[in-house]
């Protein structure tokens, strides 16, 4: 039997840490916010579809994140050029013909065919996210499109078959 200061002491308790919970962020009162689909138009482009494969979300920024990558990207996309790595002012002035370059270095080799491979171009970096067949078909994606000229790197998030796909995908 509890007596009603025991019921208020675990009431005020509860309330506490209920407080404590909402300032920390962990409980919101608010539903999260809503995705922006490419708000920079970084090209995003299927260049293989072989393989059953988890569509990558592609670049999606929450209004937060886009705000805060505005001021990111006109520092990175000014460093290369000032640095003497890139002709063009401005890195992201590589991405359309990046992405066009490496989603054609794909799709000419023949052993990746049997691939699902989407191409992702963000200052001279390419992001390759999808699913291949093994690990070797993986290596090949990836070094064909490190070998194009104007590529600085190439980062590769390739499911194997039975992996969970490493990216965030357009439908959980």
């Amino acid at each position: 039997m509890t007596t009603p200061m025991v019921a208020r002491r675990v009431a005020g308790r509860a309330i506490v840490v209920s407080m404590l919970f909402v300032s920390a962020g962990l409980l919101r009162a608010e539903p999260a916010e809503p995705l922006l689909m490419n708000p920079f138009g970084d090209p995003f482009i299927a260049a293989t579809q072989g393989a059953p494969c988890a569509t990558p979300l592609g670049p999606a920024y929450t209004d937060r994140e886009r705000r805060a990558e505005t001021h990111s990207r006109a520092e990175r996309g000014t460093s290369c050029w000032l640095s003497g790595r890139c002709k063009e002012p401005n890195a992201y002035r590589y991405d359309a013909a990046n992405a066009a370059a490496a989603v054609i270095a794909l799709r000419r080799d023949a052993s990746i065919a049997t691939s699902s491979i989407w191409v992702t171009a963000q200052r001279r970096l390419i992001y390759l996210e999808g699913c291949a067949v093994d690990a070797a078909q993986a290596d090949r994606a990836t070094s064909a499109v490190a070998a194009l000229p104007d590529v600085d790197r190439v980062i590769p998030a390739l499911a194997l078959p039975g992996e969970r796909a490493p990216y965030r995908r357009a439908q959980p």
